[in-house]
């Protein structure tokens, strides 16, 4: 059961990230009906001012010792890449006597340095996670999804997904109906679907021959045109396995997923700039039907054409040409 929920706060901690937790934990709502937490802000010293990221200051009424004994540690996101050994030696600590541990955003990155990412799954902002799977080799660090639940250790990507991971929490531990009032009076969505790939932006692999980059040019400008490694090795006036070894070596993927990954990269753009129907937009870039692009859209990017064009489009009457 949830009841107890311990936030740490330290130099650099960032305040929207720290106010998601204190918004979803700290509020009483208990004439709403969701159970009051026994909410405690702790730092290195209690009393002591803490400098937050953004040119202001955050006074914890509570020291380290008092993430001991709580139900949830929440690790909000700092702006420093290095902890008082205190405070890891608290969260350590914590997650040894039971406590769960929530992260967000940059967040997991205590955790790694904590020790408590060696053959767990985790997230973090898309940003930074090449970043925290290089510091910690032996975690599993998933890039696409909002946050990963892995039993005592809860990581959420960048900074809203933080709340996804809270009220996730809450619903695993308190039910649907307390997290459905929390979402209303957020005046947030109780679950989102999709993953932070739909986030990311997707550039054109830097290229680096001379020599090959023509090829890659031409396939950009001819994106709606049919393409298979035949054809394209055909052009550059060689045997289909050479071109495709060349390729790999030139840009990290096979012809085809290259091929796909700019396909979808361009359908992203036409989504969000322009009004075309999905199936002028399937046309456009390469696909040939609106079906294939649906099929390969939900799998790169994690949401149908019709959900991303609500999210990301500059022209708010293009949501209307989106079936």
């Amino acid at each position: 059961m949830l009841k107890s929920v311990s936030v740490l706060a330290l130099d650099g901690v960032t305040p929207f990230e720290f106010g998601v937790v204190c918004e979803v934990f700290g509020i009483d709502r208990t004439a709403d009906g969701v159970p009051n937490f026994d909410f405690k802000v702790c730092g290195p010293e209690a009393g002591r001012p803490l400098r937050m990221s953004v040119g202001a200051h955050l006074t914890p009424d509570h020291g380290l010792d008092a993430l001991a004994g709580a139900d949830l540690v929440a690790i909000p996101a700092f702006h420093r890449s290095d902890y008082p050994e205190e405070a890891l030696a608290a969260v350590r600590a914590a997650a040894e006597a039971g406590s769960t541990i929530l992260t967000v955003c940059s967040g997991a990155f205590v955790l790694g340095a904590a020790g408590l990412l060696d053959g767990r799954k985790c997230t973090t902002h898309w940003m930074h996670a090449d970043e925290l799977a290089r510091q910690n080799p032996t975690a599993q660090v998933d890039r696409n999804v909002l946050f990963v639940d892995d039993g005592n250790l809860i990581t959420s990507a960048g900074t809203a997904a933080g709340i996804d991971a809270c009220l996730h929490l809450v619903r695993r531990e308190l039910g649907s109906e307390v997290t459905n009032i929390i979402a209303r009076r957020m005046v947030v969505p109780p679950q989102r679907d999709g993953g932070q790939r739909q986030y990311i932006e997707q550039p054109i692999p830097v290229r680096c021959s001379d020599g090959f980059a023509p090829q890659l040019d031409w396939i950009l400008s001819n994106l709606d045109a049919p393409h298979s490694v035949g054809s394209l090795a055909a052009r550059a006036s060689m045997s289909a396995r050479t071109f495709a070894r060349r390729f790999v070596e030139e840009t990290g993927r096979t012809p085809m997923q290259w091929v796909t990954d700019q396909r979808i990269l361009y359908a992203r753009r036409l989504l969000e700039e322009t009004d075309l129907d999905v199936d002028r937009v399937a046309d456009k870039a390469g696909f040939g039907t609106a079906t294939l692009l649906r099929h390969h859209f939900r799998r790169i990017v994690g949401v149908t054409p019709s959900d991303y064009r609500r999210r990301f489009s500059s022209d708010e009457s293009a949501c209307a040409a989106t079936a």
